[in-house]
């Protein structure tokens, strides 16, 4: 990572076992590397996380994201720049996104002011955008008040303009699934076609970019109509995006592939299969290793539950879901 050039005076002294005194100066030194990296390292840093998490801890990168903050603040505060003001909002999402996934909501919540609060120094409208559309589609996995994700949507779409970006077709994205969950299934259909009309037109170098958090492969659209149409009861619609995802997620994304595979089991069960849909979702949690298991996940799993009508939650399969999304805990 290009992270390690940049920061590479930054020993274990600045964040280790040393002295307080010991780990200033070290951090101070560090501070001057980082000074003299230019805008565009910056950038080079921002994309690498982007590419790294869907394939690195949380716990990891928040320790990492953690370090670049603290430097990039530090360096903010001497030398101001629009630039820098766009990676701190890039990498301020980042951190937000790690935080809920660790299910340190409280904590995401802040970090996601802080992201919108750089993302508008930054003046860069599509960061702009960034900042609030990743905001948007957490909020539905935080339980956050519906009348506020919706709020923050309508605000961002206020600046979308003509633009067909990754982060334009992202804020439609979390703005259908916002409205999906507040029960407002013709709103939430109609958003859809929002996000479809996004990625067909929006550059290659978005639609191509399948590894990166940043990129709005076609895999993404897929999980949103499978997302949408799933919660709206429109199953054959649900099942064909969520076929065509699945064969489209790469293996570095085997959280976001089961997370569709749990899609499918609402599916199962809202078509009247509710022993078939509640066998489809352990299993699809434990194909998945442990250690790919985060909050979302757990979120995503407690809508398959939320799908079993109330008079059917009696059933053994039923308990034993109960049972598993107690014990995998969750938001």
């Amino acid at each position: 990572m290009r992270r390690r050039t940049v920061l590479g005076a930054m020993t274990g002294l600045a964040f280790g076992t040393a002295t307080p005194a010991v780990a200033l100066e070290a951090l101070r030194h560090g501070l001057g590397q980082a000074i003299d990296a230019d805008a565009g390292d910056w950038a080079a840093i921002a994309d690498d996380f982007a590419h790294d998490f869907y394939t690195t801890s949380q716990a990891e990168l928040i320790d990492q994201l953690s370090t670049d903050l603290t430097v990039l603040q530090h360096l903010v505060a001497v030398r101001p720049s629009v630039d820098l003001y766009r990676v701190a909002a890039q990498l301020s999402v980042l951190m937000a996104m790690s935080l809920v996934a660790t299910a340190q909501v409280g904590l995401a919540r802040r970090w996601w002011r802080t992201a919108r609060r750089y993302a508008d120094d930054s003046r860069h409208t599509d960061t702009r955008i960034l900042a609030r559309s990743w905001a948007v589609t957490s909020g539905g996995y935080e339980r956050r008040p519906l009348p506020q994700i919706l709020s923050l949507a309508d605000e961002a779409v206020s600046m979308v303009g003509s633009r067909a970006t990754a982060a334009v077709a992202g804020l439609y994205a979390g703005r259908a699934q916002a409205l999906a969950i507040a029960g407002r299934h013709a709103e939430a259909t109609a958003a859809v076609r929002l996000v479809e009309e996004a990625t067909e037109g929006m550059p290659a170098e978005d639609a191509d970019d399948v590894e990166s958090l940043f990129g709005w492969p076609e895999h993404r659209l897929r999980h949103t109509q499978s997302y949408v149409h799933t919660l709206t009861g429109e199953l054959a619609e649900a099942a064909k995006a969520q076929e065509r995802a699945l064969t489209l997620y790469p293996t570095s994304q085997a959280r976001l592939r089961t997370q569709v595979g749990l899609h499918q089991a609402a599916c199962l069960i809202k078509g009247g299969d509710i022993p078939g849909g509640l066998r489809h979702a352990a299993d699809m949690l434990d194909q998945l290793p442990a250690d790919q298991h985060n909050a979302v996940l757990q979120e995503v799993a407690h809508r398959v539950m939320a799908a079993v009508p109330a008079v059917e939650r009696g059933r053994p399969e039923a308990e034993d879901f109960r049972a598993r999304l107690v014990q995998g805990g969750g938001i």
